[in-house]
């Protein structure tokens, strides 16, 4: 996968930052943008504010790219805290996104000819390929090094300009994306007298990923939109393939993908009674039943929670969606394809942590989906065992079963 990265406070973002965004996808033809709100910019090292606002900024970017894959965040820079330098953070998306060649880095004309300057420059240039945009020229710039200049029309907003025409009360609301609005609104943020937030409306992925968004804590969505853009991804690339006798063609609609991806954790946030409430309701309890392990911990029946969510409150009844839902966390006999893509996805998204990358990278290049699964099921239990947690015996089993078959 081609990724191209454009960091900013995004404080907030507006839509000249995704505007540019999407003329790079069109122009120079990237799979996707990354975008990274800085925790404190070595560019505004006087702006107050930038700490306190961090996870607002966050928040705002994510809700943002709602419902589009071409587009994620990432929180690298606010987990580290302090400055972020540019160096830092382009090794930081390489090892863990392992994109394919360099990844674009994306910085404004006005910022140009001060590149040179930056700390480790020529570090930057080894690991990613400059590209410039812009923001204040309409011509081509002359820089002393390699880089890509695109041709978009300078749209004339900045962050600071929608802070000062909100602290003065001026036309604002649809200098920002809408997500942002509603989260400006209703926190009051920039001076604003805060007011309820209105309700948006949209597709049924849109509301789910909203629902989730709202009732999630950050970091839970974080990983559910990747999780989704994983499932996507997979969904995507495994329909494109070809049929051979090794690697069967697989029907996997990537917009279930990803709404079985952005689903999957809605119960995980409710207490173990409601999950174990929840789980009973579950059309598949009076056929599979609830095991030793998940009545010791209901919060391991979180998946089949989130599915009897989605039935009842999207009234998604897809039974591969609800399946995938169901069985992310240990598994289940005779799972469809969509319920490993998921499993996988869950287990192998970007912002999980110690994840060998050899074993992600299969995600991206190994046409088998059995395989990818029993890989990132080995790597499950290989983890459960080193904290010496309790084992699911049907995920044991589940692996037994799925190495035999490939074997």
């Amino acid at each position: 996968m081609r990724l191209a990265i454009l960091g900013s406070s995004f404080n907030p973002v507006h839509l000249g930052h995704l505007f540019l965004a999407d003329a790079v996808l069109s122009e120079l033809h990237y799979d996707r943008v990354v975008l990274i709100p800085a925790y404190r910019s070595p560019f505004k090292l006087e702006a107050p504010g930038m700490e306190d606002s961090a996870r607002n900024r966050l928040e705002m970017a994510a809700a943002s790219i709602a419902g589009d894959p071409r587009l994620t965040v990432d929180d690298c820079e606010i987990r580290r805290e302090g400055v972020s330098y540019t160096v830092d953070t382009i090794a930081d998306i390489i090892r863990r996104y392992a994109p394919d060649g360099k990844p674009g880095f994306i910085i404004g004309d006005d910022l140009a000819a001060d590149f040179p300057q930056w700390n480790k420059s020529n570090e930057i240039l080894d690991m990613a390929d400059i590209i410039i945009a812009r923001r204040l020229h309409s011509g081509a710039l002359t820089v002393p090094y390699p880089c890509t200049q695109i041709t978009n029309n300078v749209i004339e907003i900045s962050s600071g300009m929608v802070r000062e025409k909100i602290a003065s009360n001026a036309a604002w609301r649809y200098l920002v994306p809408a997500a942002a609005r509603v989260i400006i609104e209703s926190r009051g943020l920039y001076g604003l007298s805060p007011r309820p937030a209105e309700s948006p409306a949209g597709s049924l992925i849109l509301r789910v990923e909203e629902a989730a968004r709202e009732n999630m804590s950050l970091e839970r969505f974080l990983h559910s939109r990747n999780t989704a853009l994983m499932a996507w991804d997979m969904c995507r690339r495994l329909s494109a393939s070809r049929e051979s006798a090794r690697c069967p063609a697989y029907k996997l609609d990537p917009e279930l993908g990803y709404l079985a991806g952005i689903a999957h954790d809605l119960g995980k946030q409710l207490s173990d009674k409601d999950i174990l409430r929840l789980a009973k309701s579950d059309v598949t309890a009076s056929q599979r039943g609830f095991s030793r392990l998940e009545k010791e911990k209901p919060s391991l029946l979180h998946g089949r929670a989130s599915a009897v969510l989605l039935r009842e409150r999207f009234n998604v009844h897809n039974e591969d969606v609800l399946e995938a839902a169901a069985l992310h966390t240990l598994g289940g006999k005779d799972m469809g394809p969509l319920a490993k893509v998921v499993y996988i996805a869950d287990k192998m998204e970007v912002s999980r942590e110690k994840i060998d990358p050899a074993v992600r990278k299969l995600v991206y290049t190994e046409n088998d989906l059995d395989r990818i699964f029993v890989m990132a099921l080995e790597q499950t239990i290989s983890w459960l065992r080193a904290k010496k947690f309790k084992m699911s015996q049907e995920s044991i089993n589940l692996l037994e079963k799925m190495r035999r078959s490939s074997g």
